[in-house]
């Protein structure tokens, strides 16, 4: 039977009498997708370079993918801003990072128009046009586009997935986590993984069944219901979790080095036309040491990190493969429009020797051969917050030079699938159009019929940046209709404008060419400097990699394409530059509360993201637990940040009390009670003095010694030679009464649920401490 139905916001069309019988009804009409609405499916992997996938010529296995590739389009020519947050807002916005806000990830924001975090409202994200025509959607998996002092519990939640156009989120916030202890939220809520690693848990699988669950969920009510679902699992970023089973298949196929892998990559890129037959390879890598000048332990270590990488990729594209083929079964996956894209390209986070614990990279503390090669047979597990070496960044990256954060093409091309097999007639076709993220949108837009929405949520929109590519689809030698691109990253800049790339890197071409590190400062007198000697300038039409500068015999071209980016620089907020990387995490931002010095925490919450935590690092500061132990005594976490990354807990064990500094995995900081605590009420404390200054440079932050004390008496003190410098748990935020995640110290199991009362626990950071110099010397004399 069919109802009378109008449009909400039209005029009533029935009748209204005094009664019902005479009166005539009509309903308003609900939101309906129009018929025959294909679904819409961006993947996008994290960190995977060019040259990672196997239908972009990789050894890796990535079946699910190629598969896609081949009954659909492969782009050779899209574009990235080499950061995943920065990107992540161009594909759903179709705006400029800069426009978004977003010029660096989330944690690094600055305050100033296009560097503060805050995506605007007038800049509508694709789930939410997609909402006012009738689609159901789904966020899964990695989001980092909250800004960072908003991810906690204390909201606000309007800038979370499910303030932006997304009816239903499962993933993590933040811009990584650990793939087998993940930091994840349901929707509006924090939760905890369903299994643990010892049952065999990983985040890959957790997300692929979480998408084909929300998917199932509306289908079989609304079974003609299109849906938009943005799936973005943690990989390719580190750490480089995977079940030792998927590592092992890759057993001895990376012995011969980096260099071998980019030869044999670049000779299948030609086969497969994904690069042109003329392109070259691009130079050996002044940064990265050359495979036969490393020694045997080296190579061993090298290649497992990568062994452990392409394990980690073939896992991912399986668990890509169990959603596709979840379309398949219920009919859906010929009538969905899909995209892949990374979202930059592979990551040298790793260093020149690759990591056990990536978390060195960020608080500058170099990595030690002897101590990765202690840990090898550990990689990929749960006990490693591993990430591969240099050398491999730049062998995923090939033909191009450098890697992500850098804005030659090793950072900004990336792989881009296309498969649409009901709408798109062309079949494992490669696509040679110039293209960026922020053509995606409107491609949509576009293909699905649909005008960008003047109004959102009563919201006057801003101008989509990006343009079609559409036409491309089953026309191979269309014309790009994107003719002009800036980019910028941490200082890094480029341009590319009708097939010709201007280039200013920052430090330089390599960091060895330049003789300084990622992420220094940029005067306003070395800039000047940068704009008069340091642009480089490609014809990418004929040079695909970026090989042959020829800036000096195209100089009036040169000059027109620095003007030309400042010109867009000044369109899209890309001003000041600020060339800091790492340096930016020690910035103050705005928080949700006043500042204050005194944080109280309680058992049963929610864990407290680090952004929104108290932070305790290079200050002298007391934590101060109030509990009830009963008969028989208790254990377990009063307080804990962090994970094995690094991190500090303040727990119970054996009766006693105990606190545990994790210096970036390289060291363990002890203190623990002579003393048993007693059944009853009573206040456990914690006391960490400063006794030097921090060496942040140096990857040292501040020494100083740590007390225990139970109800005001020193019961244990131990000096901490160094301490973590600048950013403490890259996925563990504060938790009171247990510790879910991967732990701070292999003393205990997660989540080490406190067995006693927990009244409260608060952490003092004003520096008012006990002083009792008698205790001190007693404790000093029962440790000779």
């Amino acid at each position: 039977m069919s109802l009378p139905e109008y449009k909400p916001g039209t005029s009533f069309p029935g009748i209204v009498e005094r009664t019902v019988d005479k009166s005539s009804p009509a309903w308003p009409m609900p939101l309906r997708a129009r018929e025959g609405s294909p679904n819409v499916l961006f993947i996008v992997l994290d960190d995977t370079g060019f040259g990672q996938l196997g239908c972009y010529g990789s050894p890796i296995e990535t079946p699910n993918l190629d598969g896609l590739a081949a009954d659909g389009l492969v782009y050779n020519n899209m574009h990235t801003t080499a950061l995943c947050s920065p990107t992540r807002t161009c594909i759903l916005t179709g705006r400029n990072h800069h426009s978004n806000n977003m010029a660096c990830i989330t944690e690094g924001s600055t305050g100033f128009p296009g560097y503060n975090g805050y995506i605007p409202f007038e800049n509508g994200f694709l789930s939410e046009m997609l909402l006012q025509h009738g689609y159901n959607t789904y966020a899964i998996g990695k989001w980092h586009l909250t800004p960072a002092d908003q991810m906690s519990s204390a909201g606000p939640y309007d800038r979370w997935p499910l303030g932006r156009g997304f009816e239903r989120f499962y993933g993590f916030l933040g811009g990584e986590t650990h793939q087998y202890y993940p930091e994840l939220v349901y929707d509006n809520h924090s939760v905890h993984p369903p299994r643990t690693p010892e049952e065999g848990y990983t985040l890959n699988e957790d997300l692929a069944d979480r998408a084909i669950e929300f998917i199932a969920d509306a289908k079989q009510v609304a079974p003609n219901k299109p849906f938009f679902m943005y799936f973005c699992p943690g990989a390719m970023h580190a750490p480089h979790h995977v079940p030792k089973s998927w590592a092992d298949r890759y057993k001895g196929r990376f012995d011969d080095g980096w260099e071998a892998y980019r030869e044999k990559t670049f000779a299948r890129q030609k086969e497969l036309g994904i690069v042109p037959s003329n392109a070259e390879l691009s130079r050996q890598d002044p940064d990265v040491k050359p495979w036969k000048e490393c020694s045997q332990q080296e190579k061993k270590l090298y290649s497992r990190m990568m062994e452990v990488f392409a394990g980690y990729l073939t896992h991912t594209d399986h668990h890509i493969g169990r959603l596709l083929q979840f379309l398949k079964e219920i009919g859906e996956f010929d009538n969905t429009l899909l995209m892949v894209i990374s979202d930059n390209g592979a990551s040298s986070e790793g260093g020149p020797t690759g990591s056990v614990n990536e978390n060195l990279f960020f608080n500058n503390v170099p990595e030690s051969l002897e101590e990765n090669l202690a840990a090898l047979d550990k990689l990929g597990g749960p006990e490693t917050f591993n990430h591969y070496a240099w050398g491999w960044t730049w062998a995923g990256d090939t033909p191009f030079r450098r890697w992500k954060r850098e804005t030659y093409r090793g950072g900004i091309s990336d792989s881009f699938i296309v498969h649409w097999p009901k709408a798109i007639k062309a079949r494992g076709e490669v696509r040679t159009q110039y293209a960026h993220a922020i053509d995606m949108v409107p491609t949509v837009l576009d293909a699905l019929g649909i005008e960008p929405p003047a109004v959102i949520k009563g919201v006057t929109q801003s101008p989509i940046e990006g343009v079609s590519f559409s036409h491309t689809f089953d026309d191979p030698k269309a014309k790009t209709r994107h003719h002009t691109q800036y980019f910028e990253m941490m200082g890094h800049r480029s341009l590319y404008h009708d097939g010709w790339r201007a280039v200013c890197p920052w430090p330089g071409p390599s960091f060895s060419e330049a003789g300084k590190p990622f992420g220094e400062p940029i005067s306003a007198e070395t800039l000047t400097e940068l704009d008069a000697t340091a642009w480089e300038l490609y014809h990418v039409d004929e040079d695909f990699a970026e090989n042959h500068n020829v800036a000096q015999s195209n100089r009036p071209r040169l000059i027109e394409m620095i003007a030309t980016w400042y010109v867009e620089a000044g369109k899209y907020k890309v001003l000041p530059i600020d060339g800091r990387g790492v340096l930016r995490l020690a910035d103050e931002r705005p928080q949700i509360a006043q500042d204050r010095k005194r944080y109280t925490y309680y058992p049963g919450t929610q864990g407290v993201p680090s952004n929104s935590a108290v932070r305790v690092l290079n200050r002298s500061h007391s934590i101060t637990a109030e509990v009830d132990i009963p008969k028989g005594g208790a254990e377990g976490i009063l307080l804990a940040h962090g994970g094995i990354d690094s991190g500090y807990s303040f727990y119970m064990k054996g009766g006693k009390l105990h606190w545990v500094h994790n210096y970036v995995g390289k060291a363990r900081f002890h203190a623990e009670s002579v003393e048993k605590v007693p059944e009853g009420r009573h206040q456990l404390r914690f006391e960490f003095e400063v006794t030097g200054k921090p060496d942040i440079p140096a990857g040292k932050g501040a020494p100083g010694r740590a007390q225990l004390y139970i109800d005001g008496k020193l019961v244990g003190q131990s000096d901490v030679p160094v301490t973590t410098p600048l950013a403490i748990g890259l996925t563990g935020g504060v938790t009171c009464g247990a510790a879910h995640g991967a732990p701070v110290t292999p003393d205990y199991h997660p989540p080490f649920r406190f067995t006693g009362k927990i009244h409260s626990v608060t952490v003092d950071v004003s520096g008012d401490l006990i002083e009792d110099k008698e205790a001190e010397m007693r404790m000093v004399m029962a440790r000779q």
